[in-house]
Parts: C-alpha cells; sequence; structure tokens
C-alpha cells in the first residue's frame, strides 16, 4: 500500500467528518493516536475536549447555544488496563463494557451500527490500542450504511499486529463533504508518524479546513512502560 501524505489528505479534503489515527512512531517507542471532529453546524462547532480520568469526552463550550446533544457529546477516549479505545461516538461506552466482560472489539460492536442521522448515516469509526509486555497491537472498525440504504450495515475491522516503526493507519467518517456525505470507502489509509508529538498535532491542525476543525486530540504511549503524553487542541478557546 503506497504511503500518502496526511497533510495532502487532509488539505484536499474540506470535510473528512471526524478522523481516527493510529501508529507507531518513527523510533518504534511510542504506540500513537489521534482523534479530530469537525463540523458545519453551529451545534457541531460549539465543542471542546476536555480530560476526563485518563481519557477525554466532548463538551459544549457554550452552554446555552447546546441544542441536542446525543451525537455531539461522548467519550471519545477511555483506558481500560491497558487498552486505549478511540470513537467517535459513545459506542466507546460500549466496546468498553463488552471488553470488560472478556468480549473481542469486534463482539462489542455487533450491538451497534452507524448513526441514525439520515440521510447521512453517518459512519461509526473506532480504534482499540493494545499494548503489553513490551508488544503493540490495534485494530480499527467501521461500521456504515450499505450506499445509504438504513437497513442494512456493512462491518468492517482492519487489525494490525506489531506495526512497523514509523506506520500509522488513517480513517474517516466521510469521504468528502457533499449533500448528503458520502461515507468513507476503502480500508484505513497508510500513513507516516513521526517522532515529535507536537509536530504531529501541529501537521494534523494546521492541514484540517480552517472553517469546519474544531478539536484534535493526539496521544504518544510509552510502549514499555506505559506511560503517556497528551496534547488537546480546540479551536473554542
Amino acid at each position: 500500500m503506497e504511503m500518502l501524505s496526511i497533510e495532502k489528505e487532509l488539505q484536499g479534503n474540506s470535510y473528512p467528518g471526524r478522523g481516527i489515527i493510529i501508529g507507531r512512531s518513527e523510533d518504534g517507542t511510542k504506540a500513537v493516536t489521534a482523534y479530530f471532529i469537525m463540523g458545519r453546524s453551529a451545534n457541531s462547532r460549539n465543542r471542546i475536549f476536555a480530560e476526563e480520568g485518563e481519557g477525554i469526552r466532548t463538551q459544549a463550550f457554550d452552554e446555552s447555544k447546546l441544542e441536542d446533544p446525543s451525537l455531539i457529546i461522548y467519550a471519545p477516549v477511555r483506558v481500560l488496563g491497558n487498552k486505549t479505545i478511540v470513537t467517535n461516538g459513545d459506542q466507546t461506552d460500549t466496546i468498553y463494557e463488552g471488553m470488560d466482560k472478556q468480549l473481542t472489539f469486534e463482539q462489542s460492536l455487533r450491538s451497534r451500527e452507524f448513526e441514525p442521522d439520515g440521510p447521512n448515516f453517518t459512519p461509526r469509526i473506532s480504534g482499540i490500542m493494545h499494548i503489553g509486555n513490551g508488544k503493540y497491537n490495534y485494530a480499527m472498525s467501521i461500521l456504515k450504511s450499505n450506499n445509504g440504504n438504513p437497513e442494512s450495515c456493512s462491518r468492517f475491522t482492519f487489525a494490525y499486529e506489531n506495526p512497523a516503526a514509523g506506520e500509522g493507519h488513517f480513517i474517516h467518517t466521510y469521504k468528502c463533504d457533499g449533500n448528503p456525505l458520502p461515507s468513507f470507502e476503502g480500508e484505513p489509509k497508510l500513513i507516516g508518524i513521526p517522532d515529535d508529538m507536537d509536530a504531529f498535532a501541529d501537521t494534523l491542525w494546521n492541514s484540517l479546513n480552517e472553517d469546519n476543525k474544531v478539536s484534535l486530540f493526539v496521544r504518544y504511549i510509552d510502549i514499555e512502560t506505559g506511560e503517556y503524553e497528551t496534547k488537546i487542541i480546540n479551536k473554542n478557546k
């Protein structure tokens, strides 16, 4: 698979929607993830990321302007032991609770499907990072409608064992802007992952469409120790 430039991918797409990146730093020592949200409506743009325990939660920036919270207020990132869960919706909790009961990542998501926001039927994208005993694996999932047909849910899981240093995968909700918004197609895109967290975060943030970007989360986790560093950037301040 050809390695793509994340800058070009983001700069060339005004509305990828929400996106998850998971991979391994170039020096091989860090497990890396990033999650961003974008918005076209006032309700979607009225958000920030805030730390909550070892994870994060979306919050309304201006509570007085919050409309329907059902699909925009959730915990995108939660940590369960040596597993880090990253998703674009409240299925974070579904995965957390399922895996806490010894279900697999894929089994946990069987009870969920795409979001009920027709005619877009936004895909649910999810990722799981497993770090233990100096080893690192990750998987990504997308649940989407069958070409806009809400009667049929297509489920895809992509697993990456012992990922290569300097490589990551990028999946996002929408192929591009549109009305209705077309769902992401194909397998997650191969991109490069640098060692410098701040530089990577800046690259992602500066490449997202200025009008539509809302918030960005980036985390680098030491594969040997499990210690991590986090960076959050919110457009609303």
